[in-house]
């Protein structure tokens, strides 16, 4: 299958170096000079690409998957920060007939933390005497902050019924990869549920995965849809 990348950084890089392992030919690369407001996404380029893999900016996103969406390319988005707009692109993505899945995260290690994080703010909520709190730690070059993941783990909490405090917090320094970490306190006792990546290829391994998937379908998927089937 032809594989195009829009978004050539390190992500873009290491995806690119991994894809043969998942039955991909890297037929185009765009970076950021090449697509400035997505102009670089056009039919002519993206002829015979069978799925995209978008690792960009928050900035550039919605901007390339609304492209994309219009040439019918079934696409990973693995950029975060643009969730705001997550129904405005859900719209344009099923008006046109496209595919596409994203996540906050495309490590299964972390899907599989969030899917536990849940269950653990189910029965804590029962417990009145503990006091929560989400915090994650990224790389100093990360731009939002909060960071997606951080976001997605305190929204699975709600969703499991815990409706108390969360006091949410970030750092960003160094060189970090991303730990991600949930707590719940008490005069009694404290529990930690931390998730810490060692690196990048756990998010390139799954978004990959999630591209063979896609491949030839149509419709608006999370990550996690697909990887807990």
């Amino acid at each position: 299958m032809k594989l195009a990348l829009v978004g050539y950084g390190k992500m873009g890089r290491l995806i690119e170096q991994l894809a043969p392992g998942f039955g991909f030919e890297t037929a185009l690369i765009l970076d950021e000079a090449d697509n400035q407001a997505g102009c670089g996404i056009t039919a002519e380029k993206f002829k015979g690409i069978d799925v995209v893999i978008e690792f960009t900016t928050p900035e550039a996103a919605v901007a390339n998957i609304e492209a994309l969406a219009r040439l019918k390319v079934p696409a990973v988005v693995g950029t975060t920060g643009w969730l705001a707009q997550l129904d405005h692109v859900r719209e344009v993505v099923e008006e046109n007939g496209s595919a596409l899945v994203w996540a906050p995260n495309f490590s299964i290690g972390v899907n599989i933390f969030q899917r536990v994080v849940a269950e653990a703010a189910r029965w804590m909520q029962r417990q009145a005497e503990y006091g929560a709190w989400a915090w994650e730690i990224h790389h100093a070059a990360k731009k939002d902050a909060p960071s997606g993941t951080l976001l997605k783990l305190v929204d699975e909490m709600r969703r499991a019924g815990y409706d108390k405090r969360i006091d949410v917090s970030s750092s960003r320094a160094g060189t970090v990869p991303g730990t991600h970490e949930i707590g719940f306190d008490s005069a009694a006792d404290t529990i930690t549920l931390r998730h810490t990546a060692r690196g990048r290829e756990g998010f390139a391994r799954g978004a990959l995965e999630a591209a063979r998937w896609i491949a030839g379908k149509r419709g608006f998927y999370e990550f996690s849809e697909i990887l807990f089937k």
